[in-house]
């Protein structure tokens, strides 16, 4: 007997995003059995939130697309930002989505239908997405629009205060 398919569940956790998404006053777009996308007003721009589900695996990965189009030419700046600060995130990871010329937060979750627990932990994952596009937006516009170096634009993050104001 396969153990894999011994420990298939059924269910598709893109029904319960979809409810959750609607719930909560956005207006996501369906676009496969899936994948679901929103688009969700950030501080500084818009951003778009993909879920999409690959049920052999049975895990979900959410992506959070920052709508910060790449002025520079060379890759150089991007990887090496990219390497700062994901060296300083818990959760999640930046990458670069070549085809869109975009910064792009990523995590994958494993889903378990059985779990009571889902919604809350798609919650907490767009919540942190949202905060860490937030907290890096104007570091990746600086550095993909203007071309400063990764080490300066990221320097009043990495500088610790002390006191209180």
């Amino acid at each position: 007997m396969n153990l894999a398919r011994a420990l298939h569940i059924g269910g598709n956790p893109i029904d319960e995003i979809e409810d959750f998404l609607n719930t909560n006053a956005y207006t996501p777009e369906r676009r496969s059995q899936n994948e679901i996308v929103v688009e969700i007003q950030g501080k500084w721009n818009d951003m778009l939130l993909f879920f999409s589900f690959e049920e052999n695996m049975r895990c979900l990965h959410i992506s959070c697309l920052m709508n910060i189009e790449n002025q520079i030419v060379g890759a150089n700046k991007i990887y090496e930002l990219l390497a700062m600060i994901n060296d300083d995130i818990w959760v999640g990871h930046f990458s670069y989505w070549m085809a869109e010329k975009m910064p792009v937060y990523r995590h994958s979750i494993f889903y378990d239908e059985h779990d009571d627990r889902f919604k809350d932990q798609i919650a907490k994952i767009v919540n942190i997405a949202v905060k860490e596009c937030e907290r890096m937006y104007p570091i990746f516009n600086v550095v993909l629009t203007k071309g400063m170096e990764p080490s300066q634009a990221l320097y009043p993050l990495l500088m610790e205060t002390s006191g209180q104001a």
